[in-house]
């Protein structure tokens, strides 16, 4: 059976956990309960891991997230789906009970979890080794039943009957996580739920759920008409979020790059700051001309000599360096930051022109 990649993902604001699973041998990709805001961290991802998105999939009708099916869709190419019984518009496939969504040699099985809502699905992986829950089980809870057609006896059923007859050892991946928890085991939630499982009842269940007292999720109400059409936006277009001013590419780890070959035809355009120190500047992977030597260890203090009307390119040795120095001018208001990707090493690899090295005939970079 085809090796699988996997990766657990969080949004901060909202406690959502998105998932991306792929077929190591196709590279093709699926994602779980993507949020919106989150859309450029998960397709950097997927350029860094060289995989295909296929599915974009939601385990419900969220209330406290606005799902990025429709963005992410936009952007890749995916297919956007979700349960037949979500009342969701704008989806490529809805499914029912048993579908199956299939990425490579691999797929994930479509079962009906309602409860939590009347769209719930919890999509279980072809071999019974994961099942992503969303918002039916949680780890040591589930989801509430007070609103958007809760029952807490409905929710019961579908949890004794299609999570928990998986195998004891299945690893349950949840939609949330207020405590900072990753995953469970199906044989650990039948034990230790306090809300379902041991010898809970149904009617026991329905006296927890009908007494929990939760004020609504904060972004109830624009969260919910925005996933009822796959979070596509109002007007029907994409946010004005991408720089404009070169052709950059994000990164997993947050930061913006630009490439070698288009800094080397626009370097009138922008400001080239090395990071490096001076024995480096002048060594033996020289620099770009008209480079702007500013060491890291003293960037904070000499921000205030950069041309702010010009957008500035960092530099360093590999990249890593200037990378930080990316966040450090960020993070003081410079709009226009971008990192050399591959730093002076990639230039040099190149052969783009360079300026001021002393270089040893047996240097080797």
């Amino acid at each position: 059976m085809s090796t699988i990649i996997f990766r657990q993902l969080f949004d901060q604001d909202s406690s959502t956990y998105t998932y991306l699973l792929a077929d190591k041998d196709s590279g093709e990709a699926v994602i779980i309960d993507s949020v919106f805001e989150q859309c450029r961290r998960d397709r950097a991802l997927l350029k860094e891991l060289n995989l295909e998105l296929k599915h974009v999939i939601d385990t419900h009708c969220h209330a406290d997230h606005v799902t990025a099916s429709w963005l992410m869709s936009q952007h890749t190419g995916a297919k956007i789906g979700v349960s037949a019984n979500a009342d969701v518009a704008g989806a490529d496939n809805y499914f029912k009970h048993g579908d199956e969504i299939r990425f490579g040699a691999r797929y994930l099985q479509a079962r009906s979890t309602p409860g939590h809502t009347n769209g719930c699905m919890t999509y279980v992986l072809d071999d019974e080794s994961m099942a992503f829950t969303g918002d039916a089980l949680l780890i040591r809870g589930c989801g509430r039943t007070d609103f958007q057609q809760g029952d807490a006896h409905t929710l019961y059923k579908s949890i004794h009957e299609n999570i928990f007859t998986l195998p004891d050892s299945s690893q349950i991946y949840p939609g949330h996580d207020y405590r900072g928890l990753m995953s469970s085991t199906v044989k650990e939630e039948k034990k230790y739920n306090s809300r379902l499982g041991g010898n809970v009842s149904a009617e026991d269940f329905s006296g927890y759920m009908d007494n929990l007292g939760l004020a609504h999720p904060r972004k109830l109400d624009i969260a919910v008409p925005a996933n009822l059409k796959s979070g596509r936006p109002e007007n029907g277009e994409l946010p004005e979020s991408e720089p404009q001013w070169a052709p950059l590419s994000f990164t997993f780890g947050g930061i913006w790059e630009i490439d070698a070959n288009w800094l080397v035809d626009n370097l009138k355009a922008v400001q080239v700051v090395d990071v490096r120190e001076q024995e480096e500047f002048d060594g033996p992977l020289g620099h770009i001309a008209d480079a702007i030597l500013v060491p890291l260890r003293t960037l904070k203090e000499k921000l205030q000599d950069l041309d702010t009307k010009k957008p500035v390119i960092a530099v360093c040795r590999s990249g890593a360096r200037s990378a930080q120095a990316t966040n450090i001018m960020s993070q003081a208001g410079l709009a226009n930051v971008a990192n050399l990707h591959g730093g002076m090493l990639h230039w040099n690899d190149l052969g783009l022109p360079v300026a001021g090295n002393s270089l040893d005939p047996d240097f080797q970079i």
